[in-house]
C-alpha cells in the first residue's frame, strides 16, 4: 500500500468541538474576518449542548438564598445580549434560532418563595422578577387544586438543535466532519498541530490560534498536549424525561427550601405530544440513582406538584450527562465562561462555556484574547475540497430514548 503524505495548511484559527461553545466561537472568529475552521467528530452538539433545556437566563435562580451571588451578576444582563442576536443586532447573527418560550417561570407549591418575596421585590432585582396574578399563571399551573405564588422572569428557552443549525448554515463551508478518526493534537512552537484524515488524505492544520472546545472531549485533547493547567472537572447530571397526554408547555423551576430549585422544567413538542424535561436538584441528585429509581422519584414529585394529573399513565425516561468544566475548588460550579491559555502555549486555548447562557461571554474572552496576543486575519489556506462537510444536528435525548410505564 502506498504511502500517503501529509497535506500542510495554515489557518488563523482551528477549533476542535461542534457543540455550542466551538460554533459560536466559529461565527465570532469568521465575521471578524479570521480564516477559522472547525473539527467535529460526531454530530454537531453531542454531549452538553442538546441536553440543555435551551435556558437563557440572568441568574435570578442563583438569588435564591436572599441574596445576589457572583454567579448571579456574571450572568445578568445575558438574556438581553442573545435577545439582540435573536433579532440580528448582536455579535452573533442568530436569526432563525426557534425561541420556545419569550419567559420563565418561579413558583412555589406552599410557601418556601416566603424568604425570598422581599429580596425579589427589591431595587436590586427591580426589572428582572414580576409577580404573576392567577389569570396570568402558565397554563399548567392554571388548576383549581394549585397552591402557591408565581414570578415571572426575564430569562427565554431557545430550542438547541435549530440554535446549532442556524449556526451551522452561516458557516457550512468551513465546518468540517472528521468522522470516526481520532484527533490528534501536537505541541509545535506555542501552539498545536492537528493531524487529520480521511480516506487517504492525511492533513497536518497549523493554526495562529488553535482552541480546544470539545466539552468533555477537551480532556482527552489536554493530555494529548501533556498540560498541566487548565485541568478540567466533571459534573454529572442525570435528567428525567417524563410525556403524558395532559401535559401542556411549562418553562418553569419550582422552589424548594435548598438554594437551588428543587425542579426546573422545560417542555419540548415532538409528534407524539409534549415531553416535559426535568432539571433542578432532581438531576442533581439523581446523578447518583439508577435510572429506576430516579424515575420513581420523580414520579412521587410530580404527584405531589400536579396532583391533578394522573401520572400512572405517564411514559418516562432518563438521560445522564457530565457537565465539563474547568476544575474548581470543591467541584463547585463556575461563575463565568472560561478561556485560558493551556500551560505556556500562547497559541493554544482551552474553553468552556460553563453554561448555555454564558456563551457569548466565551466569544468577547476569544476576541479580546486575540487583540492580546496580536492576531490579525493572516492566512488564507483552504480545506481540499474532498474533505467532508458536518451537516449533522444531534437528535435532542427525548426522540432517541426507550420509554417506560412505572
Amino acid at each position: 500500500v502506498q504511502e500517503t503524505s501529509v497535506q500542510n495548511l495554515q489557518v488563523d484559527i482551528a477549533i476542535i468541538g461542534g457543540g455550542i461553545a466551538g460554533l459560536w466561537l466559529h461565527a465570532c472568529a469568521r465575521s471578524a474576518g479570521y480564516n477559522a475552521v472547525l473539527f467535529e467528530r460526531a454530530a454537531l452538539g453531542s454531549g452538553q449542548t442538546v441536553a440543555s433545556q435551551g435556558m437563557i437566563h440572568g441568574g435570578v435562580k442563583y438569588t435564591l438564598s436572599g441574596a445576589l451571588s457572583g454567579a448571579s451578576e456574571a450572568i445578568a444582563d445575558m438574556p438581553a445580549h442573545w435577545r439582540r442576536c435573536i433579532k440580528g443586532e448582536g455579535d452573533v447573527d442568530l436569526r432563525g434560532t426557534r425561541v420556545l418560550s419569550e419567559a420563565f417561570y418561579m413558583w412555589s407549591p406552599e410557601n418556601a418563595l416566603s424568604k425570598v418575596t422581599a429580596f425579589f421585590a427589591s431595587k436590586a432585582l427591580r426589572g428582572r422578577v414580576d409577580a404573576v396574578k392567577p389569570k396570568d399563571y402558565p397554563a399548567a399551573l392554571r388548576h383549581e387544586k394549585f397552591r402557591g405564588s408565581v414570578y415571572r422572569l426575564l430569562d427565554m428557552v431557545v430550542d438547541a438543535p435549530s440554535l446549532l443549525e442556524t449556526l451551522r448554515a452561516q458557516n457550512a463551508e468551513s465546518v468540517f466532519s472528521v468522522g470516526d478518526q481520532a484527533i490528534t493534537v501536537q505541541r509545535k512552537d506555542k501552539g498545536a498541530d492537528i493531524f487529520l484524515q480521511h480516506n487517504n488524505e492525511k492533513l497536518c492544520v497549523s493554526s495562529r490560534l488553535c482552541v480546544l472546545a470539545a466539552g468533555k472531549g477537551n480532556g482527552e485533547l489536554l493530555q494529548q498536549l501533556a498540560i498541566k493547567n487548565p485541568v478540567m472537572q466533571l459534573r454529572p447530571l442525570q435528567q428525567v424525561m417524563v410525556r403524558h397526554p395532559q401535559l401542556t408547555d411549562l418553562y418553569a423551576h419550582c422552589v424548594g427550601k435548598d438554594s437551588k430549585p428543587r425542579l426546573t422544567i422545560s417542555a419540548h413538542v415532538t409528534e407524539q405530544g409534549v415531553v416535559w424535561y426535568l432539571g433542578g436538584q432532581l438531576a442533581e441528585d439523581g446523578a447518583a440513582l439508577s435510572g429506576e429509581a430516579l424515575i420513581k422519584k420523580a414520579k412521587q414529585e410530580m404527584e405531589i406538584l400536579f396532583a391533578w394529573i394522573k401520572w400512572s399513565e405517564a411514559q418516562w425516561s432518563t438521560f445522564f450527562v457530565e457537565r465539563a468544566e474547568p476544575q474548581q475548588p470543591g467541584l463547585l460550579r463556575p461563575d463565568n465562561a472560561w478561556l485560558s491559555p493551556c500551560d505556556d502555549l500562547s497559541r493554544c486555548v482551552a474553553a468552556w462555556p460553563t453554561k448555555l447562557t454564558l456563551v457569548p461571554h466565551l466569544g468577547v474572552q476569544m476576541m479580546n484574547y486575540l487583540r492580546a496576543q496580536n492576531i490579525a486575519p493572516q492566512n488564507k489556506d483552504v480545506m481540499p475540497a474532498s474533505w467532508p462537510r458536518m451537516t449533522q444536528i444531534a437528535a435532542a435525548p427525548w426522540q432517541s430514548t426507550q420509554w417506560q410505564q412505572v
